[in-house]
């Protein structure tokens, strides 16, 4: 599913971000990111999803050589995935329905399928309640659940979360853990980016430690 083979990340000729960091993801399992702030690992999710390029190494995700992707054909890697940030990242002036709908716009789904498909995430993260409400309006665990509905609602092979709940109240952080062990559970490969051990504490799942740019544990 997703191989990362002695990749090297450096910005600015300065020491690398990543050194010489090797993965091995398989198809529908779920892996913690962790690691101290500067370890490394939002650069992780950034290559792999195709916002970040390297140095040195090769990236493989579903048999896609992420290093030799063009801007003209990233999508063939991108529809495949599904990314959930720690700052939400919604569109302040769409509402929440809109929000989720336009993930499907930009891959041109007809509007039958939209307003099916965005009423079915909104459900499934408990938020139909709130379909016209604008993020300013939500709090931050509504936020990321818009989020979270946004980033699944095109059924992706992967979910991509960095620091998901790091700006949330601890009760809160293990309602939007269990919304990722649930799209798990449906098949999705989850790499979930965190400091928090509590977090990890939550999952039995493998556990892939940085620091410094390099991995520790795997």
């Amino acid at each position: 599913m997703i191989q990362v083979f002695n990749v090297v990340k450096m910005y600015d000729g300065s020491n690398p971000v990543l050194d010489n960091v090797s993965l091995d993801i398989a198809d529908g399992e779920f892996v913690f990111l962790t690691g101290p702030s500067g370890a490394g690992k939002t650069t992780i999710l950034k290559i792999l999803f195709g916002w970040e390029r390297f140095e040195k190494g090769q990236v493989l995700v579903q048999g896609i050589n992420v290093g030799k992707l063009t801007y003209r054909n990233i999508y063939t890697l991108r529809r495949s995935m599904g990314v959930v940030f720690q700052d939400y990242k919604l569109l302040p002036n769409k509402t929440v329905f809109e929000n989720v709908s336009f993930a499907q716009e930009v891959i041109g789904r007809d509007r039958k399928t939209i307003r099916f498909k965005t009423w079915e995430a909104l459900k499934n993260v408990g938020l139909t309640p709130k379909k016209d409400a604008y993020p300013a309006y939500l709090s931050g665990g509504e936020q990321q659940r818009v989020a979270i509905a946004r980033a699944m609602v095109n059924s992706p092979s992967i979910i991509l979360a960095d620091e998901p709940t790091g700006n949330l109240d601890p009760d809160i952080s293990i309602e939007i853990f269990k919304l990722f062990e649930e799209l798990n559970q449906k098949g999705a490969t989850i790499i979930f980016a965190t400091h928090s051990q509590d977090i990890i504490r939550l999952g039995n799942h493998r556990v892939i430690s940085l620091n410094r740019g390099k991995v520790v544990t795997s």
